[in-house]
């Protein structure tokens, strides 16, 4: 007997526009997540919650190219922010991104595990 996983099952029950419409919310997804900074931020965010002085030591990149990104991040609803005095505390909206990106970064890996050696 094959059994089909939660996610088969849905999309399997939508109808077209409902399909599309899922596929142009994944696609804009991962637009987001083809920045390098985005994907350093969200790889960032997944080790837990951090504010911009973190992220922006932690990914290398200028402070207000950082908190332009997470305003992007932000209002495309994968981050969420709360207060801690003064300072603006970040975190992944769910579980899911951390595992999309790591998954990128594993296939990453892979891809550059299967290069040939350079002389």
């Amino acid at each position: 007997m094959c059994r089909m996983s939660a996610s088969t099952q849905h999309a399997g029950a939508q109808n077209p526009q409902e399909h599309a419409q899922r596929l142009a919310e994944a696609v804009s997804v991962l637009a987001l997540l083809a920045d390098g900074t985005r994907l350093a931020l969200l790889e960032q965010l997944g080790r837990g919650e951090a504010d911009v002085s973190t992220l922006t030591e932690a990914c290398g990149a200028a402070r207000p190219s950082v908190s332009q990104h997470l305003a992007k991040l932000r209002l495309a609803g994968l981050v969420t922010t709360r207060k801690d005095g003064r300072r603006v505390v970040y975190k992944l909206r769910h579980g899911h991104l951390r595992r999309l990106v790591e998954e990128a970064l594993n296939v990453a890996d892979h891809q550059l595990g299967s290069l040939p050696p350079h002389d």
